[in-house]
């Protein structure tokens, strides 16, 4: 899989990523995961993301290939309280006892960024959290600090000068943060990641809803049933093509430089490679989806946090 530049900070990331949320909330085998992440390594998908509230996934992702560390650029995300640091949510004390946490659990001496995990913006402006991060770079503990969120949050977080990556947002449904945010990464040369690129894969309906996240499939799945386009519109045959589409849109956003996806399934993986390998989508289709986006949503569709 090719590799492009990740923003300002010199990493070389795949297009692909993986999130490893599902992984530890779903409670999955240490041999399953361990099946995939060395897949997904193999074939050159190279960033790794998680956090430290996603219950046993950092204890996974260390177990299964600590082992590789070199391979693979390691983001993880901090800030609300976990029952592994000590200190209150947004404190300096819980920022470092967390990132000490999470080196330990994850097997390795240094995490490649380390974001704060979608605080409000009054809590993010304050500072505290940030210069925790700052001081966590400095010691050598990570290498980048950054900021997982949406909306005007996200967007003043990029213009901070210690933030070199943000992780927002970025699919069908959720076009947001393409207008709010991205112009402020791409001004200065932040690295993004998107979230949720496949928008929960909301073409599948309310069966998608019993998940480990039903609170924000629901709204996805609601939007899209107003989204005014066909996969018939944009080139393609029928619903089953959705996922497609969705990975390959977000791929084709400017300033988008890998999109995270997470499956507890070998053959997901094994797919999302193949799609992504395919690159963006036509310049006409993404501009179906993005003028569709922008009829359903009426100027009213913020990003989902």
């Amino acid at each position: 899989m090719n590799k492009v530049n990740f923003g300002r900070t010199g990493l070389q990331v795949s297009p692909l990523g993986f999130g490893a949320a599902p992984i530890g909330y779903l409670k999955t085998d240490q041999d399953r995961i361990a099946t995939i992440l060395n897949l997904l390594l193999d074939q050159g998908v190279n960033l790794i993301d998680t956090a430290a509230s996603y219950k046993g996934s950092e204890e996974a992702i260390g177990a299964a290939i600590g082992g590789r560390r070199d391979e693979y650029v390691l983001v993880s995300k901090c800030g609300s309280e976990v029952p592994q640091a000590k200190g209150k949510a947004w404190s300096a004390e819980l920022v470092t006892n967390t990132v000490d946490a999470s080196l330990k659990r994850l097997r390795t001496d240094r995490l490649d960024v380390m974001l704060l995990h979608s605080c409000d913006l009054q809590t993010l402006q304050k500072g505290e959290a940030l210069g925790a991060l700052v001081k966590a770079r400095e010691a050598g503990k990570i290498r980048f600090a950054g900021y997982s969120g949406d909306n005007e949050t996200a967007a003043w977080a990029a213009a901070q000068a210690d933030v070199a990556v943000i992780e927002t947002s970025v699919n069908v449904v959720d076009q947001n943060n393409v207008d709010v945010v991205l112009p402020v990464t791409r001004k200065n040369n932040v690295g993004v990641l998107a979230k949720r690129p496949i928008g929960n894969s909301a073409w599948r309906g309310p069966e998608a809803f019993s998940g480990i996240y039903p609170d924000y499939i629901r709204p996805y799945w609601e939007r899209f049933q107003k989204l005014p386009v066909k996969p018939q519109d944009l080139g393609f045959t029928g619903e089953r093509d959705w996922a497609e589409i969705a990975l390959r849109f977000t791929l084709s956003v400017p300033g988008v430089h890998t999109a995270i996806i997470g499956t507890t399934n070998p053959d997901n993986a094994r797919a999302n490679i193949a799609v992504a390998n395919k690159g963006p989508l036509p310049e006409s289709a993404v501009k179906k989806i993005r003028e569709a986006f922008k009829t359903a949503a009426g100027g009213n569709w913020p990003g989902l946090t």
